[in-house]
Protein backbone atom coordinates (compact mmCIF):
# COMPACT_ATOMS: atom_id res chain seq x y z
CA UNK A 1 0.00 0.00 0.00
CA UNK A 2 1.39 2.99 -1.22
CA UNK A 3 1.22 5.73 1.49
CA UNK A 4 -0.90 9.02 0.21
CA UNK A 5 -1.40 10.75 3.71
CA UNK A 6 -4.61 8.67 4.33
CA UNK A 7 -5.23 5.40 5.56
CA UNK A 8 -8.41 3.15 5.32
CA UNK A 9 -10.70 0.25 6.53
CA UNK A 10 -13.76 -1.61 6.62
CA UNK A 11 -15.57 -4.04 7.86
CA UNK A 12 -18.84 -5.72 6.94
CA UNK A 13 -21.74 -5.69 9.85
CA UNK A 14 -24.87 -7.53 9.98
CA UNK A 15 -26.96 -5.01 10.95
CA UNK A 16 -29.03 -1.81 10.21
CA UNK A 17 -27.48 1.11 9.36
CA UNK A 18 -29.40 2.73 12.01
CA UNK A 19 -28.12 -0.13 14.90
CA UNK A 20 -24.84 1.01 13.78
CA UNK A 21 -24.91 4.19 13.83
CA UNK A 22 -26.77 3.95 17.41
CA UNK A 23 -23.34 2.42 18.71
CA UNK A 24 -21.41 4.73 16.76
CA UNK A 25 -23.09 7.68 18.72
CA UNK A 26 -23.26 6.50 21.85
CA UNK A 27 -19.99 7.74 23.28
CA UNK A 28 -20.66 7.14 26.79
CA UNK A 29 -20.28 3.69 26.22
CA UNK A 30 -17.20 3.63 24.50
CA UNK A 31 -15.19 2.68 27.68
CA UNK A 32 -17.39 -0.77 27.87
CA UNK A 33 -15.89 -1.44 24.63
CA UNK A 34 -13.75 0.72 22.15
CA UNK A 35 -10.26 -0.63 22.28
CA UNK A 36 -9.31 2.86 20.11
CA UNK A 37 -11.02 5.36 21.10
CA UNK A 38 -11.42 4.92 25.29
CA UNK A 39 -13.18 7.74 25.78
CA UNK A 40 -15.65 10.36 23.77
CA UNK A 41 -17.34 13.31 25.65
CA UNK A 42 -19.65 15.31 23.05
CA UNK A 43 -22.42 15.15 21.01
CA UNK A 44 -22.69 13.79 17.13
CA UNK A 45 -23.75 17.29 16.07
CA UNK A 46 -22.21 19.30 13.10
CA UNK A 47 -19.81 22.18 15.15
CA UNK A 48 -19.56 20.36 18.40
CA UNK A 49 -16.15 19.81 20.01
CA UNK A 50 -15.83 16.45 21.02
CA UNK A 51 -13.29 15.62 23.76
CA UNK A 52 -12.19 12.17 23.12
CA UNK A 53 -9.21 10.08 24.82
CA UNK A 54 -7.04 7.39 22.44
CA UNK A 55 -5.63 4.57 23.78
CA UNK A 56 -2.18 4.57 22.71
CA UNK A 57 0.52 1.37 22.15
CA UNK A 58 2.06 0.88 25.60
CA UNK A 59 -0.94 1.67 27.61
CA UNK A 60 -0.17 5.53 27.15
CA UNK A 61 -2.85 7.84 26.10
CA UNK A 62 -3.43 11.25 24.02
CA UNK A 63 -6.81 13.50 23.97
CA UNK A 64 -7.78 15.47 21.14
CA UNK A 65 -10.68 17.83 21.20
CA UNK A 66 -11.45 17.42 17.25
CA UNK A 67 -14.60 19.74 15.67
CA UNK A 68 -17.50 17.50 14.08
CA UNK A 69 -17.63 18.39 10.68
CA UNK A 70 -20.66 16.15 9.57
CA UNK A 71 -22.88 13.80 11.79
CA UNK A 72 -25.81 12.39 9.04
CA UNK A 73 -27.70 10.00 10.78
CA UNK A 74 -26.88 6.35 9.36
CA UNK A 75 -24.44 7.34 7.33
CA UNK A 76 -21.69 9.50 7.87
CA UNK A 77 -20.05 10.79 11.26
CA UNK A 78 -16.82 12.91 10.80
CA UNK A 79 -14.56 15.36 12.59
CA UNK A 80 -11.33 17.27 12.06
CA UNK A 81 -8.63 17.06 14.97
CA UNK A 82 -5.50 19.06 14.96
CA UNK A 83 -2.43 18.63 17.07
CA UNK A 84 -1.16 22.27 18.26
CA UNK A 85 -1.74 24.53 15.86
CA UNK A 86 -3.16 24.04 12.11
CA UNK A 87 -0.62 22.83 9.56
CA UNK A 88 1.34 21.25 12.12
CA UNK A 89 -0.42 17.86 12.28
CA UNK A 90 -4.18 18.06 11.21
CA UNK A 91 -6.21 15.11 10.98
CA UNK A 92 -9.99 14.53 9.63
CA UNK A 93 -11.23 11.29 10.65
CA UNK A 94 -14.53 9.77 8.95
CA UNK A 95 -16.85 6.68 9.64
CA UNK A 96 -19.29 5.81 6.36
CA UNK A 97 -21.91 3.46 6.84
CA UNK A 98 -23.07 2.04 3.83
CA UNK A 99 -25.97 -0.39 2.86
CA UNK A 100 -25.02 -3.53 1.37
CA UNK A 101 -28.33 -5.01 1.39
CA UNK A 102 -31.04 -5.56 3.54
CA UNK A 103 -29.73 -5.98 7.32
CA UNK A 104 -26.10 -5.45 6.22
CA UNK A 105 -23.68 -2.16 5.89
CA UNK A 106 -20.37 -1.68 5.24
CA UNK A 107 -18.30 0.37 8.18
CA UNK A 108 -15.78 2.49 6.43
CA UNK A 109 -13.31 4.21 8.84
CA UNK A 110 -11.05 6.11 7.69
CA UNK A 111 -9.00 9.32 8.18
CA UNK A 112 -6.89 11.51 6.12
CA UNK A 113 -4.04 13.81 8.00
CA UNK A 114 -2.41 17.01 6.66
CA UNK A 115 0.37 18.93 8.18
CA UNK A 116 4.24 19.42 8.08
CA UNK A 117 4.98 16.40 10.84
CA UNK A 118 2.83 13.76 8.86
CA UNK A 119 6.14 12.15 6.91
CA UNK A 120 7.57 11.88 10.09
CA UNK A 121 4.63 10.25 11.76
CA UNK A 122 4.19 7.73 8.20
CA UNK A 123 5.17 4.82 10.28
CA UNK A 124 2.88 5.12 12.57
CA UNK A 125 -0.01 5.99 10.63
CA UNK A 126 0.74 3.29 8.45
CA UNK A 127 1.10 0.47 11.06
CA UNK A 128 -0.39 1.30 14.54
CA UNK A 129 -3.15 3.29 13.15
CA UNK A 130 -4.53 0.93 10.90
CA UNK A 131 -4.09 -1.68 13.54
CA UNK A 132 -5.65 0.09 15.84
CA UNK A 133 -8.97 1.25 13.31
CA UNK A 134 -9.04 -2.75 12.46
CA UNK A 135 -9.56 -3.14 15.83
CA UNK A 136 -12.22 -0.76 16.70
CA UNK A 137 -14.30 -1.84 13.72
CA UNK A 138 -14.10 -5.72 15.12
CA UNK A 139 -15.55 -3.98 18.29
CA UNK A 140 -17.86 -2.18 16.65
CA UNK A 141 -19.39 -4.96 14.99
CA UNK A 142 -19.41 -7.25 18.29
CA UNK A 143 -21.01 -5.09 20.24
CA UNK A 144 -23.50 -3.79 17.37
CA UNK A 145 -24.42 -7.76 17.30
CA UNK A 146 -24.48 -7.69 20.78
CA UNK A 147 -27.18 -5.61 21.42
CA UNK A 148 -29.09 -6.68 18.41
CA UNK A 149 -29.38 -10.37 20.60
CA UNK A 150 -30.42 -8.46 23.75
Amino acid sequence: MAFRNEIRTEVQIDATAREVWDVLTDFASYDEWNPGFSSIRGRAEVGTTLDITFALNGGRTMRVHPTVLVADPDRELRWLGRLLLPGVFDGEHRFEIREGGPGRVTLVQSERFRGILVPFLRTMIEVDTVATFEKVNDALATRVALRSTA
